[in-house]
């Protein structure tokens, strides 16, 4: 009876370490884990792209309340590649982002791929894949048109006041330049731009388009000191979807030879006092 009960417990034993090797395995190659270029798969069976896009950057992603849809440069080139990558009845899903959350929707795959003003910085491309740039931009500084300020240098005194947005390139580069003032974070460009008219800080800054899109709106400001550092904008995909990205850059480059490229920059910035569309194309 003992010899019996003993078998049975060496056989038990031998099936419980089958199931969990067996569980290892099918752990190990889990569809959690991301797989090389499987992004591009999925959105060429589809036919469509979710893209990750702002609705707070005037000019290149915005609600428009009377229409009740996003407008701006980002969300016309995005459905522009849309349809060159996929055909011309494919479809360009949009999902809100913001400053904070745009990378971690792509690193979780809520969304395809990322056209939200996103700056092509070392730190960043650690984490994501970019396309080439597809918008030359620049931070810059936004003031009422009474102020005496006129480029970043005169930020570098103690008193002075910047406001910007958390989580951008924008923060860090106002301690670099100006290292004497003090910075005030908000979350989204609406509540900095409100902070600015407030009095909460004598000058905003950001990109170059981006301001020049507030400006644009709000005759009793300007944007002032030229563009101090280089500020490219990219689309991103997640890390390992070079496939993706590939497919990205060929369409971009397409819309570039057939105008279409060039007449959405002339549709969102043409005329905007202070702003360069030459230096901005790519």
């Amino acid at each position: 009876m003992r010899k019996i009960r003993k078998k049975l417990g060496l056989t038990i034993l031998f099936l419980l370490a089958a199931i969990s090797l067996s569980a290892c395995e099918s752990y190990g190659n889990s569809e959690a884990e991301p797989k090389k270029d499987q992004v591009y798969s999925q959105v060429k069976a589809s036919k469509k792209i979710i893209w990750g896009v702002r609705n707070d950057t005037r000019l290149f992603g915005i609600m428009d309340i009377k229409e009740n849809k996003l407008v701006g440069f980002d969300i016309d080139l995005a459905k522009a590649i849309t349809k060159q990558m996929l055909g011309k009845n494919a479809k360009a899903e949009l999902f809100q982002t913001t400053s904070k959350t745009k990378i971690p929707v792509l690193k979780n795959g809520n969304v395809d791929a990322l056209m939200a003003t996103v700056t092509i910085t070392p730190e960043r491309k650690k984490q994501v894949t970019f396309s080439e740039p597809y918008f030359n931009a620049g931070q810059s500084l936004l003031v009422s048109k009474k102020s005496s300020i006129k480029s970043v240098k005169d930020l570098n005194k103690s008193g002075t006041v910047v406001v910007a947005v958390k989580g951008t390139t924008a923060v860090e580069n106002i301690h670099k330049f100006a290292p004497k003032a003090r910075v005030l974070e908000y979350d989204d460009y609406g509540q900095c731009f409100t902070a600015l008219k407030a009095g909460q800080g004598q000058a905003m800054s950001t990109d170059n388009g981006i301001l020049a899109g507030i400006a644009a709106e709000n005759p009793g400001y300007k944007v002032v000191g030229g563009a101090f550092t280089h500020e490219p904008y990219g689309i991103a995909v997640d890390k390992g979807q070079t496939k993706m990205a590939s497919e990205i850059n060929k369409a971009f480059n397409e819309l570039k030879k057939n105008g279409t490229y060039n007449r959405l920059m002339h549709k969102w910035f043409d005329g905007i006092p202070g702003f360069s569309i030459k230096e901005a194309e790519r």
